[in-house]
């Protein structure tokens, strides 16, 4: 099976002559694919290459990319961006317009926006530098490899807990075939007793209409049509957990359609028995859904 889970977590760190960093890569649950990446003064050129290679390997999920790096043998010198200092004093006055009244922001909050500080890299030159992101990128290269095996990892877990869940909802569904076979006599019973108190007060009702309706309410208090559909439901699910590609969405929606069928299952059931079966099956397919959140 080729399961994938959108939890994960993973470490690589990487060391050169004057440097030495460490990537942690975390990913959890989301609707889409979500990227984050946390890159230190300096290393903000390398967001978008980043982005671009989890995005390669990840379909769904939240994923955080945080890079620490530390400079080997020497204190980490910062500089002011003075480009990037002009342009935010330059629009303080738009600001303070359209905010009348608002204080006047503090040298440490000009100097905490991002890019004002910057580390200072005056003694690497341009193919130094290149060298340097080449291996940082490298390095997460590991990191994502690794974020993938842990996803897998957990998808395989993930993809017995769902089968077991499958199996489950199909061992209910025999159950209830079972007493389906004797809905109609129960229904037959009861409509016996409705149908006598019917007639007892309008005895001009013919016997052909009675029999009429009957029909007409067995037909539509028959289970047999849902039990069919959630066989059905049950083959697709099975045939998604076999899949080598994302299937998270696809088996969320099909989690809406088992609900459906149980729901209706429960409000035709004729007797105890099979309304238990019925609202058993609603309690494992909520479990079936809960499990499927987790897949991407």
């Amino acid at each position: 099976m080729a399961v994938s889970s959108m939890t994960g977590f993973s470490r690589t760190q990487g060391r050169n002559d004057a440097s030495s960093w460490v990537w942690e890569v975390k990913s959890v649950n989301g609707r889409g694919l979500d990227i984050r990446s946390r890159l230190p003064g300096g290393f903000d050129h390398l967001d978008q290459s980043v982005r671009r290679r989890a995005q390669t390997i990840f379909k769904r999920g939240s994923i955080t990319l945080n890079l620490a790096v530390e400079r080997a043998g020497k204190e980490v010198a910062y500089r002011v961006n003075q480009a990037v200092l002009d342009e935010v004093i330059g629009l303080l006055p738009e600001i303070q317009a359209r905010v009348p009244g608002a204080a006047a922001p503090s040298l440490d909050g000009i100097f905490a926006l991002r890019g004002v500080i910057e580390m200072a890299e005056d003694t690497l030159n341009e193919e130094d530098k290149a060298a340097f992101d080449t291996e940082i990128l490298g390095s997460l290269e590991t990191a994502l490899e690794s974020l993938l095996t842990a996803r897998r990892s957990e998808g395989e877990r993930l993809a017995d807990i769902l089968s077991s869940q499958l199996d489950e909802v199909e061992g209910l569904c025999v159950e209830a075939e079972a007493l389906t076979a004797m809905q109609p006599q129960t229904i037959r019973e009861r409509l016996k007793k409705q149908i006598a108190a019917l007639t007892e007060d309008n005895p001009a009702i013919s016997e052909d209409r009675l029999a009429q309706e009957a029909a007409i309410l067995m037909t539509k208090a028959d289970p047999r049509e849902e039990l069919d559909r959630l066989k059905a439901h049950l083959e697709a699910a099975r045939g998604l957990l076999k899949e080598d590609k994302p299937i998270g969405r696809r088996f969320d929606f099909l989690c809406q359609e088992f609900n459906r069928e149980a729901n209706t299952l429960c409000s035709k059931a004729a007797d105890l028995e099979l309304s238990r079966r019925g609202l058993a099956l609603k309690a494992v397919i909520d479990q079936l859904r809960e499990q499927v959140q987790n897949v991407e």
